[in-house]
């Protein structure tokens, strides 16, 4: 058999695998498992949505669309991206992609040539490493800190520049920490980026779960030297609970625009097109549906918060927004697979080791579950601790 190619081959397999079989068979012996894994929201999809993409269906809205997305929905993501995020951008310069993931794994084929190095703050989402590999590319990681909130400040930045860095990665709120940048600690990040003349992809997935004090912002809003060096990155996984549908987007200057537009046309044709009249529906009418969700989210981001930080030995920042917490288990002497696999095994908590994610000191909780799981999974975890 001949040899694959090694870029792919190389490919990391998930961290959390055996986690996740694990869990399942515990479930499937019935076992009741109180799960802080899944990194979607449990809320169903808001009935406008879906009542638009059943009517796009019924209307026979079943062909191919321009391969960069169905022009009403460009540009009625232009309108939300001047109304929301003051960013001024043409439907030509919007891709509507099948989901966040794709337009990322777009954005860097892109801009990585082989030997290109991409910087990444760590702990980071998964995905980022191992799409710029694919890209030919080589991540180059940023370690942060507990104490800092998780965020990488511009000197951390500076330090790991070097005559082959090509672009940074900013996620805020954070995928796994729920931290966030303040404007102005975003802003300082992104003129080192600038001075350096290097691209800014911005992961704005969840721009609309907010908790705190601190304001999302665009990183491209900052004025014209930002928006030239920015790309944008978003979805409706998240925010409208459509995480099965797949769909994101990415806005950014023209030259970068038009070269995703034609990769995709090659890589997909074109997003699924009456799921795309159902975005448009999310875009009109999902506001409340949202507020709803986000709500219910801080409620639970609240008390998640409140009953880890009450257990000793366990040292975790407030979040910000997404839905995640990252307590640091580092106290209990063990790295985080070993954590996770025990507190499965002997309190049937499932949670995803933070090694998976760069950071072999912490754990990650998504609190996109209910309040009683919240409760009572927390519960199992402060007797898993106690006894170590």
């Amino acid at each position: 058999m001949k040899e694959l190619n090694q870029t792919i081959a190389a490919i990391a397999p998930s961290a959390t695998l055996a986690i996740t079989s694990k869990a399942a068979e515990l479930k499937a012996q019935g076992v009741k498992i109180c799960a802080f894994a899944a990194g979607e929201p449990d809320f169903d999809t808001p009935e406008c949505i879906k009542q638009a993409c059943a009517e796009a269906l019924a209307a026979n809205k079943t062909r191919y669309v321009a391969a960069a997305g169905l022009p009403e929905l460009r540009k009625a993501l232009c309108g939300k991206l001047e109304r929301e995020n003051g960013l001024i951008y043409e439907p030509s310069q919007v891709l509507v992609a099948n989901g966040g993931k794709h337009a990322l794994s777009q954005v860097f084929q892109a801009l990585v040539k082989p030997g290109d190095e991409v910087i990444i703050p760590a702990p980071y989402w998964l995905s980022y490493p191992e799409m710029v590999r694919v890209a030919g590319g080589t991540p180059v990681f940023v370690e942060t800190h507990v104490e800092d909130g998780f965020l990488m400040t511009p000197a951390q930045l500076e330090a790991a520049i070097t005559p082959r860095t090509v672009a940074v990665v900013i996620c805020s709120p954070s995928n796994p920490t729920g931290m966030m940048y303040t404007p102005e600690q975003l802003r300082a990040v992104g003129e080192v980026a600038i001075r350096h003349d290097l691209w800014i992809v911005s992961d704005e997935i969840y721009e609309k779960m907010v908790y705190g004090d601190v304001p999302q912002v665009s990183m491209a809003s900052f004025g014209p030297d930002f928006y030239e060096h920015t790309v944008t990155v978003n979805g409706f996984s998240k925010t409208y609970a459509m995480t099965g549908w797949r769909l994101g987007y990415a806005a950014a200057p023209k030259p970068l625009a038009k070269a995703l537009a034609s990769l995709q046309s090659h890589m997909a044709s074109a997003p699924n097109t009456f799921a795309q009249w159902g975005a448009l529906a999310a875009l009109e009418k999902g506001a409340p549906a949202v507020a709803e969700m986000v709500a219910a989210f801080a409620r639970r981001r609240d008390r998640i918060y409140e009953l880890i930080s009450a257990i000793p030995g366990v040292k975790c920042p407030k979040p910000q927004g997404a839905f995640y917490v990252f307590p640091n288990i580092a106290s209990f002497g063990m790295d985080s697979l070993t954590f996770a696999r025990r507190l499965l095994e002997e309190k049937h908590v499932a949670v995803v080791p933070g090694v998976a994610f760069g950071n072999d000191r912490c754990v990650r909780l998504s609190y996109a579950c209910s309040m009683e799981n919240i409760e009572e999974g927390v519960r199992r975890m402060a007797e898993f601790c106690a006894t170590l």
